[in-house]
């Protein structure tokens, strides 16, 4: 996209370094953004929040607080310039009838509009706690509240030490993890698309990572995709852990009774190597318990959807609040303020509770986390434990008929114990599956009702 008049003198600064000599100006949020590193135009006033990160969990808080209170002034900050979501993405590249690119992107500047809160397109470069103010690409903006909700970030360089930056780039482009926002999803639908026969294999990060089970249910729409275009493949499944991180049982079901032949699970196996090259995974495996050693293997490719171990955004360490070894914020429990400055809050996949990391979970945390700040700025006193959040998460795992499988979390709080997350994964009490055509439906239900929680 061209760069307008506005955008050019914003990034110069010419014009509003000059008019920021003479003493604040009215504006617009996005005019009161300086060039970088210049004095702000106009200082918050109280009301101030500003919000990092245009995901599930920024925009619902951002839509949430305007529709709570009016007097406050929000602006979301967001590096990308289209919104693009994960869930529901896997059908898209499973190639589920009536699911399009479409469903997937929507433009920032409509809800923006129609909710009241400013978005500006911009890469945050550093956060002042001190003084309140968060840089980025195109200047600064000062803060009264700051809630970030900035997703994860990929951990290459912990999962493969020995790779170079070179190869780093090169293994995101041809085995792109499709975890985050953006080309890689493209990437890896293209590569389906042109697939005529051999293995595509599905690597599962170890330890924490978005959406625990977005793999798996790729690796079903994937065996979806190759059984309806009768291709020669199948899918191998890497998996450091001997079943399916969630919903096992659930997944094994459709993967021996739908995908017989197609899916491969390998438990325990540990990514070690890639060759690219010679398109190959190397990987390790261990005879028994008492071997400590294992031995190595490898697997040739055709598609490889390599998803590497996840970090919480760096954002988070660049506010300087106290992080896990993950990188999540560690809050004030049960809310999200952070136990570091009680002015930034955090939502979403960067938080140190024992949450699963899903676009339903930010959604209920940026709701309630949203009441509070409201009440908050109506100088009204906050009960943190009035609400818990909760989890549901739908897994398509076949297509004729379109059915899936679910898992619910009931998050309960109590200040002795603290938090504690149960999850349930149902199943029909008549036929004793776990994959449903109503699930199915409801899985359709609940994307189109989360989406127009953030843009309707």
């Amino acid at each position: 996209m061209a760069l307008s008049r506005r955008d050019m003198l914003k990034v110069s600064g010419v014009a509003l370094a000059a008019t920021a000599v003479g003493g604040c100006q009215p504006g617009t949020p996005e005019e009161k953004i300086g060039a970088l590193g210049a004095p702000m135009m106009e200082e918050p006033k109280g009301n101030r929040v500003v919000v990092i990160g245009g995901g599930f969990g920024g925009l619902t808080f951002a839509r949430k607080l305007r529709m709570l209170n009016k007097d406050a002034e929000v602006v979301v900050l967001e590096k990308r310039d289209i919104f693009m979501s994960c869930p529901y993405s896997n059908l898209y590249l499973g190639g589920i009838e009536g699911v399009k690119f479409s469903d997937l992107t929507h433009d920032y500047y409509e809800p923006a509009a129609k909710h009241g809160y400013t978005f500006i397109q911009t890469e945050v470069v550093g956060i002042d706690r001190k003084n309140k103010v968060v840089t980025t690409s195109k200047g600064t903006i000062g803060y009264d509240l700051l809630l970030l909700s900035p997703g994860i970030a990929y951990d290459y360089e912990k999962q493969f030490p020995k790779w170079d930056a070179a190869k780093i780039r090169r293994a995101q482009q041809e085995a792109p993890g499709a975890l985050i926002p953006g080309s890689e999803h493209l990437a890896l639908k293209r590569q389906l698309d042109e697939l005529e026969e051999g293995n595509v294999i599905v690597t599962v990060p170890e330890g924490k990572y978005r959406c625990p089970p977005a793999p798996y249910e790729r690796v079903a729409m994937i065996a979806n995709y190759i059984k309806k275009e009768g291709l020669d493949a199948k899918v191998i499944v890497l998996d450091s852990l001997p079943k399916p991180k969630t919903k096992a049982a659930a997944f094994m079901e459709a993967y021996n009774e739908l995908y017989k032949g197609i899916v491969e699970f390998r438990g325990e196996s540990f990514l070690e190597d890639v060759d690219l090259d010679k398109k190959k995974v190397i990987y390790r495996k261990f005879k028994n318990a008492d071997d400590l050693d294992g031995y190595l293997e490898e697997e040739d490719y055709a598609v490889l959807n390599l998803i590497p171990l996840n970090r919480a955004h760096p954002i988070i360490e660049m506010a300087g609040v106290e992080t896990t070894g993950w990188g999540s914020a560690l809050l004030r429990e049960p809310g999200f303020a952070t136990k570091t400055d009680p002015d930034i809050y955090v939502i979403g996949d960067c938080v140190s509770y024992p949450y699963p990391e899903s676009g339903q979970m930010a959604n209920s945390m940026a709701n309630i986390c949203a009441r509070h700040v409201a009440d908050r700025l109506a100088g009204k006193q906050v009960d943190e434990a009035k609400e818990m959040p909760a989890n549901v998460c739908y897994s398509m795992v076949g297509e004729k008929p379109q059915e899936a499988i679910m898992v619910t979390h009931k998050v309960t709080y109590d200040p002795k114990t603290g938090l504690t997350v149960k999850a349930n994964v149902p199943h029909d009490d008549k036929t004793g599956k776990y994959r449903t055509t109503g699930i199915a439906k409801a899985t359709h239900e609940w994307y189109r009702g989360i989406i127009g929680d953030m843009f309707k």
